[in-house]
């Protein structure tokens, strides 16, 4: 089976699971995994994904059910929510949804398509998170359709660039707490982030 018609198959939900375990720091040395490298870490056993889950401490990946839960997100103290799936004819929901909650909205037109150039946004995004979970109670939920894709490369190239964990840790670290599955374009957007990093070209610093 093809990779990306894998990734679109659904991913049984349960709730919301939250954990402590966080790996902190760009310590692999192995270079960047190959894209069959990084199957097999996105392939191994995780537990059943849920509508969202917390990934890093006070970072949430959630699908279109939990975005649109407006009591559940009041539940949860969400403060910030990123919309990988935004736009008239995906998950239209925008700042205007939620005015009646404290909540900022950051929008971001993707495409789950391997061809969509996500590695754009992967910087503003990322400072944008650095910049809510600084904020006093901040808590942020990335979201797209599924929460398996487009929310979970944002929050990865998150991970790579604010926090310098190598691309497989950041996988690792988030497969840990939530089952995902980026598209193979995303995967390979990634890995040229994760060279760039390594090589110091990227602008991890300064961004977060």
């Amino acid at each position: 089976m093809a990779w990306d018609s894998l990734c679109s198959g659904d991913l049984r939900r349960p709730k919301i699971r939250s954990t402590s375990r966080w790996t902190r720091g760009r310590q692999s040395s192995a270079g960047t995994p190959s894209l069959e490298e990084l199957r097999r870490l996105l392939c191994t056993r995780t537990s059943p994904t849920g509508h969202v889950d917390e990934v890093w401490p006070n970072l949430y990946v959630g699908d279109l059910y939990v975005a649109r839960d407006k009591a559940q997100l009041s539940r949860m103290g969400i403060s910030h929510v990123v919309n990988a799936a935004a736009g008239r004819f995906r998950i239209n929901t925008g700042p205007t949804f939620y005015n009646d909650l404290p909540v900022h909205y950051y929008g971001v037109e993707a495409e789950d398509n391997p061809n969509f150039d996500l590695s754009i946004h992967f910087y503003p995004v990322a400072q944008y998170i650095r910049e809510a979970l600084n904020s006093p109670r901040g808590k942020v939920l990335v979201h797209c359709a599924m929460g398996i894709s487009r929310s979970a490369t944002l929050v990865l190239a998150f991970l790579m660039i604010c926090e310098d964990l190598p691309l497989a840790d950041a996988i690792r670290t988030v497969r840990s707490h939530r089952g995902i599955c980026p598209n193979s374009g995303f995967l390979k957007q990634l890995q040229e982030l994760d060279l760039q990093l390594a090589r110091g070209a990227g602008r991890g610093a300064e961004t977060c």
